[in-house]
């Protein structure tokens, strides 16, 4: 691969035995998040124990995959790697409808900056980034 095919790839994760079945789920183009099996709370990013009550007993279950729009920026960086030819764009954060602070990071094309506000609907989708690597991101609806 030449430096310039290198530094335009956008980043693919490096799952390890704890984040392996939420990117195995991304993959079956599902979306799942960690449960606390005693108090039901959803930890995301995955952890070794539950953010609520620290239990550890903790499984990767389905979620919906709507929430709305938490929080966003417009990144005009154009060293961020893998978006330099897509600066400016938009980050931004869903938070999911199952529990108030279930948070996942997005990214969206700056076409999207009139539909994109604090509190608009958002749902899943999955952008395939080749060799079997598949990204949840999240859209405005």
């Amino acid at each position: 691969m030449s430096e310039a095919a290198a530094i335009s790839r956008k980043p693919i994760p490096a799952p390890d035995d704890l984040t392996r079945p939420f990117w195995d789920a991304a993959r079956a183009r599902r979306l799942v998040a960690q449960r606390c099996a005693a108090c039901g709370y959803y930890n995301h990013p995955p952890r070794n124990f539950c953010d609520a009550c620290l239990g550890r007993e903790l499984a990767f279950t389905p979620i919906s995959g709507r929430g709305v729009v938490y929080t966003f920026t417009v990144m005009h960086q154009r060293d961020v790697a893998g978006f330099e030819s897509e600066a400016p764009f938009i980050a931004m954060v869903v938070e999911l409808v199952e529990q108030p602070m279930l948070l996942m990071v997005s990214n969206l094309p700056i076409g999207e900056r009139d539909r994109v506000r604090i509190g608009a609907p958002a749902e899943v989708w999955f952008e395939d980034r080749g060799d079997g690597v598949i990204i949840p991101q999240f859209r405005i609806v």
